[in-house]
Formats: C-alpha cells, structure tokens, sequence
C-alpha cells in the first residue's frame, strides 16, 4: 500500500503514521499537514530517517496541491499511486470553533470535499491493476450524535444531532463522505471514535492539560460541576481500529471505535492527581511539580462551563469487534499511568509548547513557504 495520511503531525495522526510503518514494513506514507498551531513535526521525529516516509506540507484545502498528490505528478507520490487515504486533518477543539466557526467549516467540511473529489477523478482514471481496492476513510468522532442521557450508547444507526460548531462540521464532512459514496459508488468509510488521550496529546485538551499544569503547579480547570461523561479510547487502540478497517472494513460502512471506559471529568481529575501524587511526593516548599506538601487535588479550579457542553457520550463498539475482529487491549487506569509517564519524560515537548516556543521554529522553517 502508499497511503496518504492528512494531519499525519497532530495527535491522532502521528501516532497512526509511527503505528502504519511498525506494523507494516514496506508500506509506504506520506504525510499531508499544514503545520496549524496543532501540528508538530516534533511528533514524527522517530520516522524522519524511514525511507518508506515522506512529509508533505500543505492544505487540504488546496485542490491544485491534492489533485498532483493523487494523479502522481507530485515528487512525493510520482512513482506509486496512492491506494488509500486516512483524513486525520481537521480543527478538532470545540472551545476554538466557538469563537470561530468559520475555520471549522472550512478545513473539515470544504477540505474533506476536495479530498473526495480529488480522490474520486485519479482512483476513476488509474487502471484497476494499479489500484484494486482504494479505500478512503474518514476519521470522525462520537461528538457528531449529540448528547446522551444517564444511560445508553451511541451506535451506528443513531441519528445525528450535532451541538457544537466543531461536531456540525464533522457531521457535514462525514455526510459528504456517504454522498459520494452513495453517489458515485466512492470506496469511502466512515469512523467515529470516542476521546483519545496518549502520547503526543497537544496539552490544550482535558488529560494532558491537566497533567502538565499540576506539573507546572497551575490550577487545575473543570468545567461546570465536573460531571460530563466520556468514553475515553487510548490512541494506540485508536490507531489498531483503523488498521483493522484498512484492511477489512467495508466500503460504505460506518464504524464505531470505543474504549468502554466511561468516567466522569472530575474523576478523571482526581485520578490523574493521585497518580502524580504518588509518582511525586510533595514537599514542602512549594516549587514547580509539586505542591507544598499537599496533594495535588488542591489545585483543581471548577470553572463556568463552556456553551453547549455536551453531558454525556458513550460508544456502542459492538460492530467493529464482530465484523472486523478488533478489541482494545488498553484499560484506563494501565494507559492513563503510562500516558502520565510519558509527559514526565517528555517535558521539554510539552514544555516548548505551551511557552509558544515550538511555533518560532515553524515560523522559521515552514510559516514562510
């Protein structure tokens, strides 16, 4: 296979291209990011050296740039077309398209439709020996089905009832998705997980955020009362769920990728808090990683919750487990520490970071072409 992976530096994506290369030597990835403030070459640098990988810098909205990637006439794809394409790319923070819903709607909703038609012309003109089974998957999340009740879970067939501007766009991308698929009989695929939380987590989302401010010895936000519950999905058992659809999943289909770990924020909090309680003893006095002789707990800060906050999401994964054969091998409480650990021995990624000092190099380096 040669697949295109777009946002192949964000969270999700890097963790899928390092994941594609181990487990399948010989395959071949290029990776398509724009390098937004969310994408971090950083993430990639244990594959730089793979001859079977190749980084792109581009949009996804710049059809010219897509149209040369699929048709071969880019330095990056001219001697294999692509057989497959992952779309990790998108704005994926629902407190950033409150304050500006535009970005959304076009990076996830335009920006999958110029994949898609892009991808549909050079699959249609490429002779099948060259490409027997493209594949296209759309990588989505539970967000776009709304908000639960105290019980039930979300499976395939439930409606779709967006409530952010972020999840309306995922919602409008995946509907184009199964138009052109419906439409033209296009070979694309639809997945929706629940949260992820890992390695390489940009630290403005819940988990790494609340793990590298105690670390700083900052408060410790929680919106509202803390009571929202999510399904929490470690990105390893995220990135073996879509290997399982490239490779055995059905055109058309849509499938869901859930962790069956369901806990509310602040338990989450407070976990995290004890888990660093007991990797760092506090001591007294207060500096940066520890908090005064008191456990971390005291730093947590409940806050005005934000607009629209979903209450509850829960995934009903029963579908990829009987179809496809995938189970997630994460419990929580075994990834949550081993996420811990690796923002203990990662400081100086997550710490570049949040100082804005990772963005001078990209200005330098990359902002300018």
């Amino acid at each position: 296979m040669k697949i295109l992976v777009t946002g192949g530096a964000g969270f999700i994506g890097s963790n899928f291209v390092r994941y594609i290369l181990r487990e399948h030597p010989g395959y071949k990835v290029v990776n398509l990011d724009k390098l937004t403030y969310a994408g971090n070459l950083e993430n990639l640098k244990g594959v730089e050296g793979n001859p079977d990988y190749t980084f792109v810098q581009g949009d996804i909205l710049d059809a010219k740039l897509i149209t040369s990637l699929l048709e071969g006439t880019h330095p990056a794809t001219s001697r294999q077309p692509l057989t497959a394409i992952i779309n990790f790319a998108a704005e994926s923070h629902v407190d950033r398209s409150i304050e500006d819903p535009a970005s959304f709607v076009k990076t996830n909703v335009l920006g999958t439709q110029v994949l898609l038609d892009a991808a549909r012309k050079a699959w249609a003109s490429h002779p099948s020996s060259l490409i027997p089974h493209p594949c296209f998957i759309q990588v989505s999340t539970d967000e776009v089905y709304g908000s639960l009740g105290a019980t039930g879970y979300f499976t395939e067939e439930t409606s779709l009832a967006p409530n952010s501007p972020y999840s309306a766009s995922k919602t409008g991308a995946d509907l184009m998705v199964r138009a052109y698929h419906e439409t033209f009989g296009f070979p694309g695929i639809i997945t929706r997980c629940s949260n992820n939380y890992g390695p390489y987590h940009f630290p403005e989302k819940l988990i790494p955020l609340i793990i590298t401010n105690a670390l700083e010895g900052k408060p410790l936000p929680v919106y509202g009362d803390g009571q929202n519950v999510r399904d929490w999905l470690h990105v390893e058992d995220h990135c073996s769920a879509i290997d399982a659809v490239l490779h055995k999943g059905k055109t058309g289909e849509v499938y869901n990728i859930g962790g069956n770990n369901e806990w509310k924020n602040i338990d989450i909090v407070n976990l995290i808090c004890d888990i660093l309680d007991s990797k760092i003893p506090p001591s007294p006095p207060f500096s940066k990683g520890g908090t005064g002789g008191i456990s971390f707990r005291q730093l947590i800060t409940f806050v005005k919750d934000r607009p629209g906050h979903d209450r509850r999401y829960a995934i009903d994964s029963s579908k990829i487990k009987k179809d496809l054969g995938w189970t997630p091998k994460y419990t929580f409480e075994q990834g949550l520490k081993e996420t811990i650990d690796w923002f203990l021995e990662n400081r100086e990624w997550w710490q570049g970071i949040k100082s804005g000092e990772y963005l001078k190099y990209y200005e330098k380096n990359y902002m300018s072409r």
